[in-house]
């Protein structure tokens, strides 16, 4: 039987999920073709990932570059553009039926919304789209034939655990984190921690965001309020757990008390194929787990008071209306600043909560409403990091 070729987007294709989404497009032709490439700045890498995969279109986010895209991909027939309305525009093309969402931050919202509304399939990697907007994502995905298939391990792990099983009999979820780089640390040693310090993480290799994320456990609680949305739980009946050894990506225990783990090397390429593959399996040539190779697995709780920015996920879904977004554009703002060296590691949190307290709260938020308090809650976060 021939298998049908499914024709895919990929938005953030330079940074680490984008590059080993195209692994999978190189090592699988006959499954996946790449017809639109979207990246922010990284121009000459653009180029080189248009040249090898031919898609119909690339665009550049960074404006100032398109005559080099232009120029470089032009004679080879590759229309090219740029922009942030122009990637969200072309989530109207009816050239893919997945879009990959690989950016990093905020700016994957407007495109996730008009796939969804264009009817796209989303492998959703850019966990921020639910963050900002999860009640929002809800409603629209209700309406469109658009389906949201995880990328990110933690999600795509549970999304593999509820397979086949009832979804009234799930008890509670269990997000794994590694616990980042300063899992060790006592709370009186992250004041004097520094970006590098901070960038090493022990387990996986991201990109400078999301790898400061990890630090603070931010991201984790971006993972807990992006479960919510994605799989209908409420928040306490989402809790993270600190597993060093990342070979269990996250759990689901059932109301009998069982508990289903998919476990796995620390590796992307797994969850991104599974997503692509519409649930379904891929033969990969990627590192096997062995785990004999293990001599424990370990796991304890967090600590709240050492790594605040976990608790902020618990705010900001029992607040819910824009009090996620405040703190998503806060926390963005605020890694830029910590990464440029302009507060200390221990300032990131401060940051994110005196921006969410002064920031406009809107309960009912529609599109709108989320552009306005995101642009109000980066200013005020820029206004805050001046006076420490």
């Amino acid at each position: 039987m021939t298998q049908t070729i499914k024709n895919i987007a990929i938005i953030g294709s330079t940074g680490s999920i984008g590059t080993q989404t195209l692994d999978i497009a190189r090592q699988c032709p006959d499954r996946f073709k790449v017809t639109v490439l979207a990246a922010g700045t990284r121009v000459n890498d653009l180029i080189e990932q248009a040249r090898i995969h031919r898609p119909a279109l690339a665009i550049i986010a960074d404006q100032s570059k398109y005559a080099e895209l232009r120029d470089a991909l032009s004679p080879l027939g590759i229309a090219t553009a740029a922009g942030a309305k122009a990637i969200a525009d072309a989530m109207e093309r009816d050239d893919f039926s997945t879009v990959v969402t690989a950016t990093v931050g905020y700016s994957g919202l407007e495109p996730t919304i008009r796939a969804i509304r264009a009817g796209k399939d989303i492998a959703l990697a850019n966990k921020e789209t639910l963050v900002v907007a999860g009640e929002l994502i809800d409603r629209l995905l209700s309406a469109s034939a658009s389906r949201i298939l995880p990328v990110d391990s933690e999600h795509s792990a549970i999304y593999q655990c509820l397979v086949g099983e009832d979804p009234a009999t799930v008890d509670r979820l269990i997000i794994t984190a590694s616990g980042g780089p300063f899992r060790n640390h006592t709370k009186e040693q992250l004041a004097d921690v520094t970006v590098a310090d901070a960038l090493r993480h022990p387990n996986w290799s991201m990109g400078n965001k999301i790898t400061i994320d990890s630090a603070t456990m931010m991201n984790k609680a971006f993972e807990i309020i992006e479960a919510r949305w994605l799989f209908g739980l409420e928040a306490d009946r989402i809790e993270p757990v600190v597993h060093p050894q990342s070979i269990i990506h996250s759990m689901v225990q059932f109301c009998d008390g069982a508990v289903k783990a998919q476990l796995g090397i620390p590796d992307m390429h797994l969850p991104i194929r599974y997503a692509l593959g519409d649930a379904t399996r891929i033969d990969s040539h990627e590192r096997r787990l062995r785990i004999e190779d293990y001599a424990a697995l370990t796991f304890f709780r967090p600590d709240m008071s050492k790594f605040p920015c976990l608790g902020l996920a618990y705010t900001a879904l029992e607040h819910g209306g824009t009090a996620a977004c405040a703190i998503n554009a806060a926390n963005e703002v605020a890694v830029a600043a910590f990464l440029a060296g302009r507060i200390r590691f221990t300032d990131i949190y401060q940051v994110i909560e005196q921006t969410r307290m002064a920031t406009t709260f809107v309960p009912a938020p529609g599109y709108d409403d989320y552009v306005a308090v995101n642009s109000e809650a980066r200013a005020k976060a820029d206004e805050i990091i001046k006076t420490l």
